[in-house]
């Protein structure tokens, strides 16, 4: 679930995603239960709505 971010000004536009999505991986089954790397559960398609997220919010800091 996302969490409200008012109160974090430093990290950058996208570091409320990030941290949802960081948090999404480590409290995935993938990591948790198959042991696997949060690297490892990302490119097997975890998370993939905050995946996608993180990265549009990065592509609209790129074209500015």
């Amino acid at each position: 679930m996302p969490r409200y971010y008012e109160d974090k000004p430093e990290g950058g536009a996208c570091a409320g995603v990030k941290e949802d999505l960081g948090a999404c991986l480590l409290q995935s089954d993938c990591v948790l239960q198959e042991g696997k790397s949060p690297r490892q559960c990302l490119k097997e398609g975890n998370c993939k709505a905050l995946k996608y997220s993180f990265f549009e919010c990065k592509r609209s800091m790129v074209r500015g």
